[in-house]
């Protein structure tokens, strides 16, 4: 059985539907198919990186986060979820990592750039935040992930452990394993936009819908959605290129031909913009409604869910710290053996 690590979220708010599309539904179907023994994290040390100053959030985020997880069909007895921070194996195995590579290496990362960017650190990174693609090395390694289900945007990410790994197993012996990223198939699953249009979905942004929002406020949001400006009138013709309705609705709608029946009445006129959220409403609530009513019933039962974690974090601990003894090994560092 070939193991993937299902790469987690950082634990800085609950999750949306990018997160979803992008990642929530391949995890449930790699999970279920049984080719594979699958982690999943909760990335708090990470969440850590840039939220250094509001450690109570990420720390509620941790259990609203495994809400969502539960919530979308992740089964603890065929995935371990578990807590970063609560992994020892993964800080020192870190550290080790940070000897094989360089600083112009890890600000040469479109990923980090980006996210420096988006974030306005400017010069004053947090040397935490530079560095978690090391972090996030150690995460896939310690498991030794053969498989890592991400979008186009963290390929970056993946490729920076290959090359960690390559650089270890050359000076060190063949430890580790050299993991295969996962793209999704789905265009859109690589960047659903957020409903004010353009940029992706972010909880930073704050354009997102949340699988936790209840129907009042997924109908409110579903309402903001940006659309055609230039459709002011409903027998206005209108557009659908960049409209985010009819991208959700390209995404989330299985009825391929009423799709395809309001494009077209759309694009022709005589249809106004409601309608066509009232109808990407029932879809997406027809969808989540159960996601949420079962997210509640959970919130119900904390001690199960952090069972849950605590059982995973179990686990994932006994997992690591064999990876450990192996690396320690390798580096001629375990002194008492």
């Amino acid at each position: 059985m070939r193991k993937v690590l299902l790469t987690g979220d950082r634990p800085s708010g609950r999750l949306h539907l990018g997160h979803y599309v992008g990642s929530l539904q391949n995890r449930v179907t790699l999970q279920d198919s049984g080719e594979y023994d699958c982690f999943v994290l909760l990335a708090d040390v990470q969440a850590l990186t840039d939220n250094f100053k509001d450690p109570q959030k990420v720390r509620e985020s941790v259990f609203e986060v495994a809400l969502d997880y539960l919530a979308v069909g992740l089964d603890p007895d065929k995935t371990t979820i578990f807590i970063q921070s609560l992994i020892p194996a993964l800080p020192e195995l870190t550290v080790y990592y940070l000897n094989l590579v360089t600083l112009a290496r890890l600000e040469r990362n479109p990923t980090v750039k980006a996210e420096i960017a988006q974030k306005g650190f400017g010069a004053s990174i947090p040397a935490g935040f530079l560095c978690y693609p090391v972090s996030q090395a150690a995460d896939i390694t310690f498991c030794k992930a053969d498989v890592v289900p991400v979008g186009v945007d963290q390929l970056p990410m993946i490729e920076q452990t290959r090359e960690i790994v390559r650089s270890f197993n050359q000076i060190y012996g063949e430890v580790l394993r050299e993991p295969e990223a996962m793209i999704p198939e789905s265009s859109a699953a690589q960047r659903l936009p957020g409903i004010g249009g353009g940029d992706k979905m972010s909880k930073s942004l704050g354009n997102a819908i949340y699988l936790a929002d209840d129907e009042a406020t997924l109908k409110e949001k579903v309402r903001q959605m940006y659309t055609d400006p230039d459709h002011i009138h409903v027998e206005d013709p209108g557009q659908i290129e960049g409209n985010v309705v009819f991208t959700y609705l390209d995404v989330f709608c299985d009825d391929t031909a009423e799709v395809a029946r309001l494009k077209e009445h759309y694009q022709q006129g005589g249809l106004g913009d409601i309608k066509v959220k009232d109808f990407l409403f029932e879809v997406l609530n027809d969808r989540f409604a159960p996601i949420r009513s079962r997210r509640s019933e959970l919130a119900g039962d904390p001690g199960y869910v952090m069972d849950v974690l605590k059982a995973g974090t179990a686990r994932a601990n006994e997992v690591a710290e064999a990876t450990l003894a192996e690396v320690r090994q390798a580096m001629r560092i375990d002194y008492f053996g």
